[in-house]
């Protein structure tokens, strides 16, 4: 992929029970990136099913920006895991936006069980994916003809598709998909800034 020409919109979706670090640790990525990358090279916005509070794991709340009817375009989009993806795999209201949203977005990334999503949506047919560590004979069941990838960080799928194992696997994720769109100058700052890896 080449460099961008303009600034990038990341939408990241928000939902009730969502894991926090699904949502929160590729915002900070796109968002840190954004503030230090070469002309600003992204900005965030979250979309929820509703414009009223997402309310994730352990009380965490997202008070989205746009909702799946007024959400704009967007260049990326993020969809988070958690246990309230159950909830909405046969919410045929959502999976038509994701799939009109797939054939618009520049790169389509997904978060832990957010691969759940996409899998029944029929975004992942005959396509490589992995997904939390705990679910993926649930997406290998949802969805027959994907390669379920075990034990990797994150895959690429296509020129078009990123998805990620769990939690905290999406910033890894979400720097890879950084670098691809900038440059490595880009994914190396944020990481700086992020701290990202420190042991102690």
């Amino acid at each position: 992929m080449t460099p961008p020409t303009s600034r990038r919109t990341v939408a990241i979706l928000a939902f009730d029970d969502m894991e926090v670090l699904d949502y929160a640790g590729p915002y900070e990525v796109f968002n840190v990136a954004g503030e230090l990358g070469a002309d600003r090279p992204f900005e965030v916005f979250s979309v929820g099913l509703t414009t009223g509070p997402a309310v994730g794991r352990g009380g965490f709340t997202v008070l989205p920006t746009y909702s799946l009817d007024d959400a704009p375009a967007s260049d990326l989009l993020v969809v988070p895991g958690g246990a309230g993806t159950r909830a909405l795999l046969d919410d045929e209201r959502l999976l038509a936006w994701l799939r009109e949203r797939t054939g618009e977005v520049e790169l389509l990334v997904s978060v832990c069980t957010g691969a759940l999503l996409l899998g029944a949506a029929g975004l992942l047919e005959g396509c490589r994916a992995t997904t939390h560590h705990d679910a993926y004979d649930e997406l290998a069941a949802l969805s027959p003809t994907t390669v379920v990838v075990r034990g990797e960080r994150f895959v690429r799928s296509a020129q078009t598709i990123l998805t990620s194992a769990g939690v905290s696997a999406g910033i890894d994720c979400s720097l890879h998909a950084v670098q691809l769109l900038t440059d490595e100058h880009t994914r190396d700052v944020t990481v700086s800034e992020m701290e990202w890896g420190w042991r102690s």
